[in-house]
């Protein structure tokens, strides 16, 4: 129990450091509230899971903990704030 604990936590921990990484303007909200998101869904969404399936199967687990906690970092995400190159825009007007 406590290593699944750990790995919920460690899953949870990668997924909020990747995504501050690999799209850093996109996340308006505090770097921790992202890592704390992805921590904490993480760790509700195993345990959820354990329940659910009466503690077996702890790959669907561990996948159900990754997959939940990049659902809900990603709500977190503000595309629109992301720096963009010079002169884009979103669409572009007719001639």
């Amino acid at each position: 129990m406590v290593f699944e604990t750990i790995a919920f936590a460690l899953i949870g921990l990668a997924v909020g450091v990747a995504a501050l990484a690999l799209l850093p303007g996109w996340f308006a909200a505090a770097r921790a509230l992202t890592v704390a998101t992805g921590v904490v869904t993480a760790l509700l969404a195993g345990r959820l899971t354990g329940y659910v399936l009466d503690g077996g199967s702890m790959p669907v687990q561990l996948v159900s903990s990754a997959v939940c906690s990049v659902l809900l970092v990603s709500v977190l995400a503000r595309p629109d704030r992301a720096p963009r190159p010079r002169g884009a825009h979103r669409r572009q007007r007719p001639a």
